[in-house]
């Protein structure tokens, strides 16, 4: 089943009908290139061009008894086409339609993630300007560390997708050749510059050296182009995972009127969005690793590959497309609340001020070990005693030794840490 956030051109593209149309075009395009060299008559290209057809369940009846799907097509190609069908085929290997025609739904594909990352990058662009100045703070290892703005985490993740886009652009552009050099890729039955006019003719470049088949290691990239893509669609749904848990709630997915949480507890809102996310970027990162372990076939080929392939390249190209479409959707209708980052802030007691306060110890001359501990003696005071760390510097004659209140009330100052963020924005925008 196709999942309900693919586009409908993705979940067409790898329907059989749309497979053996592909392989259709192949032979056609062949044909047309034989012809164009005087080796095919006129008047029987023009037949098979009028008359090439396929019928599906006729394929899957020969195919009962011919054990070879290609084999079962070409049947049942000839049966529309008549006594011209022997032209069909002239001089190929099943594999030099196969791959060749793997390769333009591989771009097609690939053509769709393209625009679905995109869209996804207008998404995040919006809400990170959006977000731009708001407050909130940074965490690490899941712990107060210092302030940001919500905006970052969105500029963050246009960043993460421009790398996406260009890994995408560049797995495209590997994958998009063909291959129609015959049997162990020898040019033995077809003159080589056959395989220039076909591939012209479908827009891919010619495998320079092939075996009986297109290199998997183009595939391979492709898949784990997809399987990137996939990591970064996961690296923000855990962020929103653990921005919508109860004790954080500063952001949550939208959740709509009618929508149920649990069958038990009619209270919860859980991020079911994010995890489904999560979860299928674990089934596309075992797919890339299934391409990589296609990459190594028996001398000129095998036919190892050729399962695998039928279920990890449509399952991955419709789940990337899948997830970055349902991220998008998350993304761009997401319940932020800045209050909420505001009143987590303060959980920390200011704390997150610790460094600034330990450099402003050393440019008063006191070494950086003297002044980390005289820091962390209050700072460790104020997460024992859930009190205020300025007031606790204020009392601390260690620490007014050497800074007045009045620089101490400077050090804690917001707009500090926040100084810079139209400079990163410019970086990540260009603007």
């Amino acid at each position: 089943m196709i999942p309900r956030y693919t586009r409908p051109e993705m979940g067409r593209l790898w329907e059989p009908e749309n497979r053996f149309q592909k392989w259709l075009d192949v032979e056609t395009a062949v044909c047309e290139a034989w012809a164009e060299m005087g080796e095919i008559p006129q008047d029987a290209l023009k037949v098979i061009k009028e008359k090439a057809k396929f019928d599906i369940k006729r394929i899957d009846e020969i195919e009962k008894t011919v054990k070879h799907d290609v084999i079962a097509f070409l049947t049942s190609v000839a049966e529309f086409i008549g006594p011209e069908s022997r032209f069909v085929h002239k001089g190929l290997t099943s594999s030099d339609v196969v791959d060749t025609a793997l390769s333009l739904l591989m771009r097609e594909a690939a053509d769709i993630i393209i625009k679905d990352i995109k869209e996804l990058m207008a998404v995040l662009k919006t809400q990170a300007f959006k977000y731009k100045d708001t407050p909130c703070i940074g965490r690490s290892h899941g712990v107060h560390a210092e302030p940001m703005t919500f905006g970052l985490k969105f500029a963050l993740w246009y960043e993460d997708a421009k790398r996406s886009l260009r890994r995408m652009e560049t797995a495209r552009e590997a994958i998009s050749v063909g291959k129609l050099s015959g049997a162990v890729g020898t040019f033995s039955n077809i003159p080589t510059d056959l395989e220039e006019k076909v591939c012209v003719k479908l827009g891919l470049s010619a495998e320079p050296v092939a075996t009986q088949v297109v290199q998997r290691d183009r595939h391979a990239e492709y898949m784990t182009a997809l399987a990137l893509t996939a990591a970064c669609i996961e690296k923000t749904a855990v962020e929103i995972r653990h921005l919508q848990r109860t004790e954080v709630l500063e952001a949550e997915e939208p959740f709509s009127a009618g929508q149920k949480g649990s069958s038990a507890m009619p209270h919860k809102r859980n991020p079911v969005g994010s995890e489904n996310l999560s979860g299928l970027a674990r089934v596309v990162r075992s797919n890339a690793s299934a391409a990589l372990e296609n990459i190594a076939l028996w001398h000129e080929r095998d036919i190892s590959h050729s399962s695998v392939e039928r279920v990890i390249i449509p399952d991955s190209a419709i789940l990337v497309d899948y997830m970055l479409n349902r991220l998008a959707g998350i993304l761009k209708d997401m319940h932020v609340y800045p209050d909420r980052m505001a009143a987590n802030m303060e959980k920390s007691h200011g704390l997150h001020n610790s460094q600034r306060v330990m450099l402003a110890l050393t440019e008063k001359g006191i070494s950086r070990e003297d002044a980390y501990a005289l820091v962390q003696k209050s700072a460790m005071e104020s997460w024992r005693e859930g009190e205020s760390f300025k007031k606790l510097l204020q009392k601390d004659a260690g620490i007014t030794k050497y800074l007045s209140h009045r620089e101490i009330e400077e050090i804690f100052d917001l707009k500090y840490y926040l100084r810079n963020v139209d400079y990163i924005f410019g970086r990540v925008f260009g603007e």
